[in-house]
């Protein structure tokens, strides 16, 4: 039986990749009925409307909370527990907000006895990435982290060669990546402040989660140091950030972080990873460039100022295929995939508790989808990385034992 999914935000990434991804898999059969909650109804309306989800997937479509006729500046924070309380139990909440709103979220879906995929990262604090995990295995429900990196093919192919010890042993290392200039005029100026988050927190974290996936190396320092802005709204947020993170071996990465690649750039941001080893008397090296992957397009049609564009078609492109409209392709789309596979084959299990739980077990130790077990390292960082910009970038140690946790030096 097909898995019914609720949607909570009707932002960037539910339009470029989660919504798509959703339509694809509601077309094989494997997802149901798609629902899109938002506060308001501008954003599920934008969606409804957008024609280029229409030309891909011809007669898909959702049922939108707040309805489309809704005033679109009428503001219900809580409408999303309105809807939770409609979904019949053990099916998928996709939640997709602001890292701040994270936490009371996936722990309201957690209680009207739903599984739930949240974008990165997870939460803001170990202890409630902890209190998910619990609430969430005492119920027999997964909970996944939208960590789409670790289904790059490449990143699968780096890990199964670490864990071989073909590269050696992770030594130093350097990661990027800056996000485009008009993310500080959209919906990012409202929330996007120096109390709530910042540039390393939001994004640099899928180079921390990155490193650990590979290598499987904990995290036990930070420092991070920002550099302040204004959004077009006054705002005062951290526009950059650049870090160092030190690894449980002695090894190093540091990571450039921001929210300012020109519009006009040749790729929709820049980012990369490179990572050096040692091995027996030799050296090792991985280098993945996530800007450039080897296609570029000059386009003649008049349509963009800047025609010329890098092209990523690994993480995610709709293309033509056999059937009908278009079809999503990449990491993006597998992640997607992946995780609502994970929660059908816990539910696989049925209403035996143990048994869920034992699938569960079984997710968290293979390790290839995140989940608040297995990835809670990711909280600890953020922690701390918080704790370090804060502070100037003093260092911030990460302690594991028994209650792990996070102090200045």
């Amino acid at each position: 039986m097909a898995i019914e999914v609720c949607i909570v935000g009707g932002g960037m990434i539910t339009n470029d990749q989660i919504l798509p991804s959703l339509y694809h898999l509601q077309r094989l059969g494997t997802v149901g009925e798609i629902s899109v909650c938002a506060r308001r109804s501008g954003p599920v309306k934008a969606l409804a409307e957008s024609p280029e989800l229409a030309a891909a997937f011809p007669g898909h479509q959702f049922t939108a909370y707040p309805d489309l006729k809704q005033d679109t500046g009428k503001v219900d924070p809580d409408l999303y527990k309105k809807v939770l309380a409609k979904m019949p139990p053990r099916n998928l909440v996709i939640v997709a907000v602001p890292d701040p709103l994270h936490h009371e979220m996936i722990i309201e879906a957690l209680k009207a006895n739903q599984h739930v995929l949240a974008v990165k990262p997870l939460v803001l604090k170990y202890e409630h990435a902890v209190e998910i995990e619990k609430l969430a295995h005492s119920r027999g429900l997964f909970v996944g982290v939208e960590y789409h990196k670790r289904f790059d093919v490449r990143a699968l192919e780096a890990r199964k060669g670490y864990r071989a010890g073909r590269f050696g042993e992770f030594k130093i290392g350097e990661a990027k990546l800056v996000e485009p200039y008009y993310y500080r005029h959209s919906n990012f100026q409202n929330w996007f402040t120096c109390e709530a988050t910042d540039p390393f927190t939001y994004i640099g974290c899928h180079y921390v989660d990155m490193v650990y996936f590979i290598t499987g190396l904990r995290p036990t320092e930070v420092s991070v140091q920002g550099v302040k802005g204004k959004f077009p709204n006054g705002n005062v947020g951290y526009m950059w950030a650049s870090g160092r993170v030190g690894f449980e071996n002695g090894a190093l990465l540091s990571i450039l972080t921001g929210l300012g690649y020109p519009d006009e750039g040749a790729g929709s941001n820049d980012q990369g990873l490179c990572m050096f080893f040692e091995g027996d008397d030799r050296g090792g090296y991985l280098h993945h460039d996530d800007q450039y992957r080897g296609v570029s397009h000059s386009y003649a049609d008049g349509k963009t100022k800047f025609p010329f564009k890098y092209v990523s078609p690994e993480y995610f492109k709709l293309v033509p295929w056999q059937g009908e409209g278009l079809r999503p392709t990449g990491y993006g789309y597998w992640s997607v995939e992946g995780h609502v596979q994970a929660a059908i084959q816990v539910d696989a299990a049925g209403d035996n508790l143990r048994a869920r739980q034992r699938v569960l077990d079984e997710i968290d130790q293979k390790g290839i989808i995140a989940t608040p077990k297995n990835s809670n390292i990711n909280e600890l960082v953020v922690e701390a990385t918080r704790l370090s910009i804060a502070n100037n970038g003093r260092n911030v140690i990460i302690e594991y034992g028994e209650k792990p946790h996070v102090r200045l030096t």
